[in-house]
């Protein structure tokens, strides 16, 4: 399959915008201007102004000599590139693949996207039709050639789709501008009489080379294909991720789910080809007006049960608001693990349920509760309490080592220890209370200490000497003595709490 590019071309981008926002410009001329070695130049101009002689480059001065209503505004050199990529964002509705192309267009990858929209005259169509309903003066042409679909979309005539292996014709009557040459070259090439590309096109390459440069050379190359330009993409492309276009907007609950059903079989289906399945998921929906809807699901383990994935789903779909339609579905898959031969076998009815069925149901609890709602927790082989227990991705990581049951243990062991003021009778014994975020805490029950040696071979400190209390209240402490109980001022932490 030979590539194909589309670039669009927005001759007036930036003043468009602004009669977007405000119509009342729509029929008056004005300009865009900027100071330039002392004195006001005009950047950017709108149609009216562009048809009552006004250019880009021209001094304010001088335009206003020649249309003397012309309103002039302050240009903002950002705001074309910032313009640029929210419209490129707005284009992968069309292709995974969009770049940039400043000042004023976009390159879009559109290789084997066409087809979904019924072909390329009709894919091309609706990219203009949306563009130009949306307020934008705009031209649009598809060729083989990232080079070839610039020059014809800037200086060819107005043919929107040049057919695969016909970009060399389609070129061979533009100005030699098209080919996206130095002002030097061009000039130099006016000079000599040569005007159109088919005037030296047929030149020895030792020649051109010669006497314009190796620049041209490259761009003859990128424009007729022995030369692959690359474009960067405004956003990085998913390797795993599934289109659907609607031949229709999608407005009800009903839709989305057929859509989200397909896209999740064909994935899958991927999924189990490769042997992978997904951690995490990503649904989008692109509306009509522009705007994106998006729910997304995570697993507690690699997963390409259609079904069960689906369910997740289900859980979210309420919160998608198509508004007037969506017209374009995609499901990514970010993060996708390896999945093992008995992760595979888990999943038919011939064993494993109750694996698959605590899996699940974290699924299901993640979904409703948020995706960092479930948490592993498994021990170390450590002895330190900060680092006697580690937090998991996957349930399929085996145990290291046991948990330790000789001596008690809190449910909850703050990350950081927090300090607290102690009462004691003698520094060695338990508290009597403790002042712990304001609140008093008086002793009914006490038990240790246990000391526990900071790792020598890890980091230098003192011991502690470890307390588990239990307050007047019932509530469950377990709290430590930094260092030795003959220290002047002994500090004293909370570490956590028993259930």
């Amino acid at each position: 399959m030979s590539r194909r590019y589309v670039n669009i071309w927005f001759p007036h981008l930036t003043t468009d915008r602004l009669i977007i926002r405000n119509p009342d410009l729509k029929e008056i001329a004005f300009v865009l201007a900027s100071p330039e070695r002392g004195r006001m130049v005009v950047k950017a101009v709108n149609t009216v102004g562009e048809v009552n002689g006004i250019g880009p480059g021209m001094v304010v001065a001088d335009a206003k000599a020649v249309f003397p209503e012309l309103q002039v505004m302050d240009y903002k050199p950002e705001q074309a590139e910032k313009l640029l990529n929210a419209l490129a964002e707005w284009c992968i509705r069309y292709t995974p693949i969009v770049a940039v192309d400043l000042p004023d267009g976009l390159i879009l990858d559109a290789t084997g996207c066409a087809h979904l929209w019924g072909g390329e005259p009709a894919y091309v169509n609706d990219i203009f039709s949306k563009l130009i309903s949306s307020g934008y003066n705009v031209r649009v042409s598809m060729a083989d050639t990232v080079g070839a679909a610039w020059a014809v979309c800037r200086y060819g005539p107005d043919v929107r789709v040049v057919e695969s292996g016909r970009h060399a014709d389609a070129l061979f009557a533009l100005p030699p501008h098209a080919l996206r040459l130095d002002p030097i070259i061009t000039e130099r090439m006016k000079k000599l009489g040569i005007y159109q590309i088919r005037n030296f096109i047929a030149m020895p390459r030792n020649v051109l080379r010669r006497r314009f440069g190796q620049q041209l050379l490259d761009r003859i190359d990128q424009a007729l294909g022995p030369s692959n330009e690359l474009i960067t993409p405004v956003k990085p492309i998913e390797p795993y991720q599934e289109r659907l276009p609607c031949l229709e907007p999608i407005v009800t609950a009903t839709g989305i789910k057929i859509a989200l059903q397909r896209l999740l079989t064909s994935m899958c289906q991927r999924f189990k080809n490769e042997g992978i399945g997904l951690r995490k998921a990503i649904f989008k929906g692109y509306r009509m007006d522009g705007k994106i809807e998006q729910i997304e699901i995570g697993t507690n383990g690699p997963s390409s049960n259609t079904e069960h994935l689906f369910k997740l789903f289900e859980l979210k779909i309420a919160t998608i608001e198509p508004a007037f339609g969506i017209e374009l579905f995609i499901l990514e898959a970010p993060v996708v693990e390896d999945m093992a031969v008995v992760q595979e076998s888990l999943w038919n009815a011939s064993g494993g349920s109750d694996h698959i069925g605590l899996l699940e149901l974290l699924d299901r609890i993640a979904a409703r509760a948020g995706i960092n709602s479930v948490k592993r927790y498994l021990p170390r082989q450590h002895h330190w309490p900060e680092r006697s227990v580690e937090i998991v991705s996957s349930l399929q990581k085996q145990l290291e080592t046991g948990w330790r049951t000789d001596r008690p243990r809190p449910v909850h062991l703050l990350s950081k220890p927090e300090s607290i003021v102690v009462t004691a009778p003698i520094p060695d014994y338990p508290p009597m209370l403790f002042r712990y975020k304001g609140k008093i805490h008086k002793v009914k029950k006490a038990d240790g200490p246990e000391r526990i040696e900071r790792e020598w071979w890890l980091e230098n400190g003192l011991h502690r000497d470890y307390y588990c209390l239990e307050d007047e209240e019932g509530a469950r402490f377990w709290i430590f003595r930094l260092g030795h109980y003959n220290d002047d001022k002994p500090e004293w932490f909370v570490h956590g709490f028993f259930a």
